[in-house]
């Protein structure tokens, strides 16, 4: 038996402090779970169940890439996240179990064509096309558990060109990392490998050609992105 082409290769991100690559599953991504974020994105930030949405694995990009404007958009939006690494599997996790299933963590940014995005919601259509692009999941190295443990406050914090746009904490999350843990796992079964992206804080907005962006969280360092000409 023989592929019929060559398979992909695998997708990694980088473990901070070692030569170790993280071997990428999928990506989950949590929408609206700040709630200021919430309110400037026209919706109600009631604790009601979260709701999530995926980005392929080769989305990823590396820390200090520059990346291409992606195509058929007119407003590429950054949304700084902060980016959970799962190490164990599990079904029906616990609460109290939920940080036992993680890796590590890193900063993230979960680039959005928010044009894209804001029509396919309109039409009640999924969010694919906005959010599911190639190189839309800039992740920096991952920090393991073991180092700088479970992150539950913190400064979250993304500039544009040196100009701060998004300024929160990680206590403002809706919804905690063990909750989003225990919740995915009830639906589906978490597998090592998997990524979730927890939600963004307010204060999303456009990239241009040219401009730098840097995604920072206290104890997990930076995430650096330039926006190239367009592809």
């Amino acid at each position: 038996m023989s592929y019929v082409f060559s398979p992909a290769p695998v997708t990694t991100v980088p473990v901070v402090g070692t030569s170790d690559l993280f071997p990428v599953r999928r990506i989950f991504c949590v929408g609206r779970n700040y709630a200021a974020h919430a309110r400037e994105m026209g919706r109600d930030p009631d604790r009601e169940p979260p709701f999530f949405f995926t980005k392929p694995a080769d989305a990823v990009v590396a820390d200090e890439a520059t990346i291409p404007y992606p195509p058929e958009t007119e407003n590429l939006h950054y949304e700084a996240e902060l980016v959970v690494a799962i190490g164990r599997g599990g079904v029906n996790i616990t609460l109290e179990n939920a940080l036992a299933h993680i890796y590590g963590y890193a900063v993230g940014n979960d680039l959005t064509r928010r044009d894209l995005q804001l029509k396919a919601r309109e039409q009640g259509r999924p969010w694919d096309w906005g959010k599911a692009f190639d190189r839309s999941a800039p992740i920096a190295p991952i920090h393991p558990a073991s180092s700088v443990g479970h992150p539950s406050s913190g400064s979250i914090r993304l500039t544009v060109n040196g100009e701060v746009k998004q300024d929160a904490d990680l206590q403002e999350l809706i919804w905690s990392v063990p909750e989003i843990i225990s919740i995915l796992s009830h639906s589906m079964a978490l597998q090592p490998g998997d990524l979730i992206m927890t939600g963004t804080p307010a204060g999303v907005g456009p990239l241009v050609e040219g401009d730098v962006c840097v995604v920072t969280i206290e104890g997990l360092g930076d995430l650096t992105t330039t926006i190239g000409p367009r592809s």
